[in-house]
């Protein structure tokens, strides 16, 4: 366990965010290495129908994961204030709630999801392996869900490091479970979901949970503890569910926009695909900053720390624009080289399309970096509505450049959006801070 209400703001951001990035960073070279394998394996046109599923698979599992994170910000401030019971029966909720809504998530996405993927325009070409694909995904979401309810709670209570080394585990054991159902049993596209759920979740999530019941006395939780009152089932399910469709409304967005790129074909599908695959390598220190603030101004709140609150989000912001530097540089230099390893073609169409749209968009990285720390931060200290007004100007704006720019501008106009709606979606974040009594009061300590 880890206290952040104490110590250098650098150093704890820092050593917490360290463990986050680099699991970030294994999963992040388990989905390129996923998408080398399938492309190499498979072909260019199975490789197409998975990435013609990738928005519609950030929208479910997405908000699922943000649900586990709301729960986690509730466990960091009663942690943070010392708070044990109510940390206990947090503990148990997040369990509780968590299995009943993705329980029932799963029913009705596996319902609709043929339906939803032809609305996606999904081409008829690629329609059966993608629907082979994402259903498997989709049925084994409960228990993607529960591991990152464990990962979550451990890193309420400043423990980003075991998380890590269970995502390292299941980042071999997926590369290997692909290869398997891929090459040795010829699954197809079928083979590398059922190694994502196989190897990342169920023995990411029973290795974890025993590991952490083991270290940790305060995670042990009794049948009492399962009996949430409404004040804290509220908090629960209002931060949980806030989180959660904060991602959510960011990804339909995507959902629109990826209807529109669908229409494209199979060689623009290919190049957003992989273009996107580096895009989350790129932004992922953003995530990792964000989950970090989350914990640190939860826990910070809950002993009533305001100036660190206040000094730990510029920092965190600052460390953020320093990555957005690098990432600059890469964009304009060794791009090109990276596309074409992980289509494993010289499709020139594919890499010169992949590659600007990265070099675009980077440039307005910075904003990102505010965006997601900022929204973090602001869950963090208690404010549930204004994250989710910044992620729906997003929806609203790619929903309007789907139907306006797009048609007129092609995949130029895909390229131009994110950067436009960033700009829009970070003022009320901005606004909102400065005026949050958490943030103004650590100005006066």
């Amino acid at each position: 366990m880890k206290d952040l209400t104490k110590g250098s703001i650098t150093k704890l951001i820092f050593w917490f965010a360290l463990p986050v990035f680099i699991g970030s960073l294994l999963q992040m070279t388990y989905n390129l290495v996923d998408t080398k394998i399938i492309g190499y394996v498979l072909g260019e046109s199975s490789l197409a129908a998975v990435g013609s599923t990738n928005s519609v698979n950030t929208l479910v599992i997405g908000f699922l994961q943000g649900l586990t994170n709301g729960f986690a910000v509730i466990a960091a401030q009663f942690f943070g204030a010392g708070d044990t019971a109510n940390f206990k029966r947090t503990v148990a909720g997040s369990f509780k709630y968590g299995i009943m809504i993705s329980a029932g998530l799963t029913v009705v996405v596996l319902i609709f999801l043929r339906p939803l993927l032809k609305v996606l325009n999904t081409p008829e070409d690629l329609l059966k392996e993608a629907y082979d694909y994402i259903f498997i995904i989709f049925a084994g979401m409960t228990i993607l869900m529960l591991y990152n309810v464990c990962a979550a709670l451990l890193r309420s209570i400043g423990d980003s490091f075991t998380p890590l080394i269970f995502l390292g585990i299941s980042v071999v054991l997926n590369i290997g479970g692909d290869l398997f159902f891929l090459k040795v049993i010829p699954m197809g596209v079928r083979g590398a979901a059922v190694a994502t759920v196989l190897f990342t979740a169920h023995s990411n999530f029973i290795a974890c949970l025993i590991y952490s019941l083991k270290r940790y006395d305060i995670l042990w939780i009794s049948r009492k503890d399962f009996k949430t009152d409404a004040s804290l089932r509220g908090k629960l399910m209002s931060t949980g569910c806030s989180m959660g469709f904060m991602s959510s409304l960011v990804s339909i967005g995507s959902v629109t926009l990826q209807s529109a790129i669908n229409s494209f074909g199979q060689d623009i599908i290919l190049a957003h695909t992989t273009a996107r695959r580096l895009s989350e390598l790129f932004m992922m220190m953003f995530g990792v900053l964000g989950t970090t603030m989350a914990t640190f101004c939860g826990q910070n709140l809950g002993a009533g720390k305001y100036e660190r609150i206040r000094k730990g989000i510029l920092t965190s912001i600052l460390m953020g624009w320093v990555w957005c530097v690098l990432c600059i540089i890469t964009s304009y230099t060794v791009v090109p080289t990276f596309v074409k390893m992980l289509i494993s073609s010289d499709n020139r169409k594919v890499i010169d399309t992949a590659t600007l749209y990265l070099r675009v968009d980077s440039l307005l990285y910075f904003v990102t970096a505010m965006i997601t720390i900022i929204r973090n931060s602001l869950q963090g200290i208690g404010d549930r509505l204004t994250p989710i007004i910044s992620s729906g100007i997003e929806l609203a704006g790619k929903v309007v450049i789907t139907f306006t720019l797009v048609p007129f501008m092609g995949y130029w106009g895909v390229i131009v959006s994110e950067p436009i709606v960033w700009v829009l979606m970070v003022i009320p974040l901005i606004v909102q801070l400065i005026k949050n009594p958490a943030f103004a009061r650590g100005k006066n300590k």
